[in-house]
């Protein structure tokens, strides 16, 4: 007994992230290094102790782990996530989508008024520059000029915002 807990302490970590690599679920991963090693500890007196013991159990987890994907269990939970996860991710993009518009709003407002207007008409209300030029009544390319401006000024006002939607994979 005492020599198969130094073995799953000795083996554990390193099973576990192969499990993990496979099924991509901790969990799974953790009962199906659980599996293995009592697997092991029922036909230890089959195993014959050849310095390969390392290679022995991680194939054990591989079997394992090709067994648990091929399951119905494996199956049915992968439809499952998919419809739920689908849910989850729609309304938490929308929740960040409207946490960041707010974000970008206020710093547009934060804008001095001529590159404010300029990038309101030009991307909220979305005018072709010769038509915001005609509204304003200034030669279009100031109005160029001022989305240019209006444009650095926003990106130096948010530079420092880590933005959600880019950290999704």
């Amino acid at each position: 007994m005492e020599e198969l807990e130094n073995i799953m302490t000795l083996h554990t970590e390193r099973l576990l992230r192969l499990a993990f690599y496979y099924v991509r679920d901790l969990q799974a991963a953790e009962d199906i290094v659980q599996d293995v090693f009592i697997k092991f500890y029922d036909n230890q007196q089959n195993y014959e102790e050849r310095g390969e013991l390392k290679a022995y159990l991680s194939r054990l987890v591989v079997n394992r782990s090709k067994d648990y994907l091929r399951s119905w269990t494996y199956r049915k939970m992968q439809v499952q996530q998919k419809i739920f996860t689908k849910e989850v991710v729609i309304k938490r993009d929308m929740l960040v989508q409207q946490d960041e518009r707010t974000i970008i709003e206020n710093a547009i407002l934060a804008l001095p008024l001529k590159q404010r207007e300029v990038l309101i008409y030009f991307y909220f209300e979305e005018m072709p520059v010769a038509k915001i030029a005609e509204l304003l009544m200034i030669p279009d390319s100031t109005v160029k000029t001022r989305l240019r401006r209006g444009r650095e000024l926003l990106k130096s006002s948010l530079e420092d915002i880590e933005w959600e939607v880019l950290l999704h994979d």
